[in-house]
C-alpha cells in the first residue's frame, strides 16, 4: 500500500485508508493475484494480523499465506477456497491456523478479489477475525444439546420404569402416589443439580445432601469422603438408589427410630479400566432389620439398576444394628 499522500481515484486520501486498516481489529492481508506456488505473495499485513498470528509484518511479507496452514488444517476447506478464487469470486470461510509459537486458532476470513480498470484480478484482500471461542462455545453448546436429548431418552425411560415398579410395589393409591411423587421430584432434583454445571456432572456430596440433609439432628448424619463430581448418566441412577435408601430408613429404619444414625463414606479406587467410585452406606442404633418378605422398588433397584446402567457391584447386609450397603462402579463408563 503506497505510503503517499496521493489522492485515490475516488478522491479518499490513501493515507486515511491505511490509517483505517491499521487501526480495525481484524487482521487484514494484501496478496499478489496469482494462486499457484509460491503465490499467492503476501504485500502488506497490518498490526492486527501480528496480534492474531504474532508474526511480524516483516516475517509474512514475500510469503504465501500458506504458511500459516500445517498438519491439522482442512485441505477440502482450502480446496472450496481456491474453487471460488479461481472462479473470480469473493469467498467466505474458515480454517484452523497456526500461530508463530505453533499453538492453533480458528480464523473466519473473508476474501475479496480487487480489480483493475479492465476487469483483470490484481489482487485479494484478505479480512481475518479470530472465532476460536465462538467456536468452542458452539461446539460445548452442541454436545450439550446431543447429551439433553440423550439424557431426556433416558429420563423418560426412568420415568416409566419407575411409575411400573411404583404400581407393581403399592399397596393403595395414597401409597402409589406418596412413592411416586417422593421418586419423581428426587429425579427432577437430580436433572436440575447436572443442568446448572456447565460439564453436565453432579457432586456425588450433593446428591447425597439433597437426600439427607432434612435429617441432619445433631450428629445423625455423617458424610466422609473427598470431593467427587459423577457425569450425568451415573448421577441420576446412584441418585435414585440413594433415594430410596433414605425413604426405606425413614420408614423401617436408622431415620425412623430417634437415636437412629446414618454414615456414609466413600473414596475412588483404581479399577482395570479407569476410577472406580466405592460408597457404604451404613445404618447404625436404629430398630433391629429384618429381611424383606418381597422384593419392592428399592431392592430392584439397588440390584438390576445400578447393576444394568452403571455395571455396579451391589453388596446388601443386614448387620446386628442396622442395614449396610457396599456398591462399587466404574466411573468412567459414559
Amino acid at each position: 500500500m503506497s505510503r503517499a499522500g496521493e489522492d485515490g481515484a475516488d478522491g479518499i486520501d490513501l493515507r486515511l485508508l491505511r490509517a483505517a486498516v491499521e487501526a480495525t481489529g481484524e487482521a487484514i492481508l494484501i496478496t499478489t493475484a496469482d494462486l499457484d506456488e509460491p503465490g499467492p505473495v503476501i504485500l502488506y499485513a497490518n498490526p492486527a494480523f501480528t496480534k492474531l498470528s504474532c508474526y511480524e509484518a516483516e516475517e509474512a511479507v514475500g510469503r504465501s499465506p500458506r504458511f500459516l496452514q500445517g498438519p491439522g488444517t482442512d485441505r477440502a476447506a482450502l480446496d472450496r477456497t481456491r474453487a471460488s478464487l479461481e472462479a473470480g469470486e469473493a469467498f467466505q470461510g474458515e480454517a484452523l491456523n497456526y500461530r508463530k509459537d505453533g499453538t492453533t486458532y480458528r480464523v473466519e476470513w473473508l476474501i475479496t478479489p480487487v480489480h483493475n480498470a479492465d476487469g483483470r484480478i490484481t489482487n485479494w484482500v484478505s479480512a481475518q477475525r479470530d472465532v476460536t471461542e465462538r467456536r468452542a462455545f458452539e461446539d460445548r453448546q452442541a454436545l450439550m444439546v446431543r447429551e439433553l436429548h440423550h439424557r431426556v431418552k433416558n429420563t423418560l425411560a426412568m420415568v416409566q420404569a419407575v411409575l411400573n415398579a411404583t404400581m407393581r410395589s403399592s399397596v393403595t393409591m395414597a401409597e402409589f402416589s406418596k412413592a411416586f411423587g417422593g421418586r419423581i421430584v428426587s429425579l427432577a432434583r437430580t436433572h436440575a443439580l447436572i443442568t446448572e454445571d456447565e460439564a453436565q456432572v453432579a457432586s456425588f456430596e450433593g446428591l447425597l445432601r439433597a437426600e439427607l440433609d432434612p435429617y441432619r439432628e445433631g450428629d445423625r448424619i455423617r458424610l466422609e469422603g473427598p470431593p467427587l463430581k459423577l457425569p450425568s448418566d451415573v448421577a441420576v441412577p446412584v441418585s435414585m438408589a440413594l433415594h430410596e435408601l433414605t425413604t426405606n430408613a425413614l420408614r423401617h429404619g436408622a431415620l425412623g427410630h430417634p437415636g437412629g444414625r446414618v454414615v456414609v463414606t466413600w473414596a475412588t479406587e483404581d479399577g482395570p479400566s479407569g476410577p472406580w467410585l466405592s460408597w457404604t452406606w451404613n445404618e447404625h442404633d436404629g430398630p433391629p432389620p429384618t429381611l424383606p418378605t418381597r422384593e419392592g422398588f428399592g431392592t430392584r433397584l439397588l440390584n438390576k439398576i445400578l447393576t444394568a446402567q452403571v455395571a455396579a457391584e451391589v453388596d446388601v447386609a443386614f448387620e446386628g444394628d442396622g442395614l449396610r450397603i457396599h456398591v462399587r462402579l466404574p466411573l468412567g463408563r459414559r
